[in-house]
């Protein structure tokens, strides 16, 4: 933010080399594109967090990347990737795996790096005493995206494997299976649903298939109910509950923009937020091309699901109580459910679902 986007190239340069875009001309964003213009956009979402993929996770799942409440209370939290040989996240990484820590003064200091298991509540802590039903989709045990490998108290590491009771009822290393949940009307209350690397958005090792797997997620809800036989109903079109879906991107990736983030305050201000991000709501009470402009982040999303299912908002105490929004804002319960429209993809359900590629790497850092 501080002018790098006006510095001169020397030399022989390519037009407006600061930035970059996606080539669409195949049409392969025009999922996403036809999501945000059917449904709803915010406009101000952004990454609670100024680091990579390994926080932002945790910040997702558990709204904070702290190694434990007391370390999130001082403004110290984990803001890396991971560090050291090998791969291999949370409590069955390596020993020899380490993840930096920034301090409340935005310090990120070589002595300040611990092994990545923590201790500390999570959304699902909050959904488990109340009966409501949670899965977390991901392509791999020891994965930097699969953030519940990262709470020990899920994980519950042994010989390099997570046996916990919670982590076995709960995490599914086959990110497709939530396309074969949805069919048998086996879908969980509260779902994070995660890509492999290859149907991912990150930038250098994606196949362009990201667009039509999200796609593929939200014609199965839409299309949950119909007169062909299915017995469930998650879009919302004949019952008083729907599905309430947000598409949201794990970090910046890197690129420019304009509008500078918020600084909280103290002691967390030097690590949140970070920039903007896209962020897609999608159900059957959201209006047509609905706008938002609040500033929202990773909290918000949080927020919502304890808004949404009376656990009051702000619980964790932490990035959930530092959000200033719940993305309620996205629905309108006065109107009437919307009817579904199939939204248009390259490759459909059944691509994925016979789909043998092994899982890539989500990152490659």
């Amino acid at each position: 933010m501080d002018g790098a986007a006006g510095i001169p190239c020397i030399g022989t340069c390519p037009a407006r080399p600061q930035f970059a875009y996606v080539d669409n001309s195949t049409g392969q964003l025009n999922p996403y594109l036809e999501l945000a213009v059917q449904y709803g956009w915010a406009n101000s979402m952004f990454q609670t967090n100024q680091g990579p993929s390994f926080p932002a996770h945790q910040f997702i799942f558990g709204a904070t990347s702290a190694p434990s409440l007391v370390d999130d209370h001082a403004g110290t939290f984990s803001s890396e990737n991971m560090l050291g040989k090998g791969i291999g996240a949370g409590c069955i990484a390596p020993s020899n795996r380490k993840v930096q820590l920034i301090d409340s003064n935005g310090v990120e200091s070589p002595t300040k790096r611990i092994f990545p298991c923590f201790e500390h509540n999570t959304v699902a802590d909050l959904l488990q005493p109340r009966n409501i039903t949670w899965r977390y989709y991901s392509s791999g045990a020891d994965s930097i995206w699969t953030a519940p490998n990262a709470i020990r108290h899920i994980c519950v590491p042994s010989s390099g494997n997570c046996i916990g009771a919670d982590w076995n009822a709960n995490v599914d290393l086959t990110p497709v299976d939530v396309l074969t949940d949805i069919g048998a009307c086996n879908l969980r209350q509260v779902t994070w649903v995660i890509p492999t690397g290859q149907n991912s958005d990150h930038a250098g090792i994606n196949t362009g298939g990201g667009p039509a797997w999200v796609a593929s997620i939200v014609n199965a809800l839409g299309t949950s109910w119909s007169s062909s036989g299915h017995q469930c109903d998650y879009w919302g079109n004949n019952s008083n509950d729907a599905t309430a879906v947000f598409i949201v991107w794990d970090d910046w990736g890197g690129w420019y923009d304009h509008k500078p983030p918020t600084a909280l305050p103290p002691p967390e201000g030097n690590y949140q937020l970070g920039f903007r991000v896209p962020l897609i709501a999608v159900s059957a009470y959201t209006p047509v091309q609905f706008v938002d402009n609040n500033r929202n982040d990773f909290g918000s999303i949080v927020r919502f699901i304890e808004h949404n299912f009376g656990i009051p908002e702000g619980a964790l105490t932490f990035a959930d109580a530092r959000a200033s929004t719940n993305l309620t804002s996205f629905f309108d319960l006065r109107m009437p459910a919307r009817p579904f429209t199939m939204i248009n993809a390259q490759v459909g359900a059944q691509f994925f679902l016979n789909d043998k590629t092994p899982p890539t790497d989500p990152d490659d850092d």
